[in-house]
């Protein structure tokens, strides 16, 4: 883990059109290799309108992913993921688990 690799959580307080319909998906991530990439990709995940929580977990490349279907959709989740590290330093990917 790189030092100048710190990544503070975000915080979310979901709006109440957010939470008005809630579904959640768990995704396979590759890419993360320690809890600041989580961290890193779970940001991402959240700074996305329609998503109410998210739990990354580098260990087992997992996230799971609460969010509004009507507001956010999983290709838009996906995408959050890749655009995690878009640092030029990580790179992130992610597929649904089925």
């Amino acid at each position: 883990m790189d030092g100048n690799c710190h990544i503070e959580p975000a915080q979310k307080k979901a709006t109440v059109e957010e939470r008005q319909t809630m579904d959640t998906v768990v995704l396979t991530v590759w890419g993360m290799g320690c809890p600041n990439c989580a961290a890193r990709v779970r940001n991402s995940l959240l700074s996305l309108y329609g998503v109410i929580e998210a739990y990354v977990d580098h260990v087992f490349g997992m996230a799971q992913v609460v969010f509004n279907p009507e507001l956010a959709t999983v290709e838009a989740l996906l995408l959050a993921v890749a655009r995690a590290g878009n640092d030029g330093r990580h790179e992130y990917g992610a597929q649904l688990l089925r």
